[in-house]
């Protein structure tokens, strides 16, 4: 669950909240919960919109980047 680990970290840095992640993708605040939480995994296209949201790379939400 390395990736819900790190968008919460990302977020947070760039102090941002569930609530606002989420209208910026268009989702409820619930579904960013649930992929910080490790519930559920963002969809391909909500995890370039998230990467593109936070300013890093998908590789970075995804643990991958070094």
């Amino acid at each position: 669950m390395e990736y819900a680990t790190k968008l919460k970290e990302l977020r947070e840095q760039r102090n941002m909240t569930q609530r606002y992640v989420a209208k910026e993708l268009n989702l409820t605040p619930g579904a960013v919960a649930k992929w910080e939480l490790g519930i559920s995994v963002p969809t391909v296209e909500n995890l370039i919109a998230l990467a593109d949201l936070l300013g890093c790379t998908t590789d970075q939400l995804l643990g991958r980047d070094g």
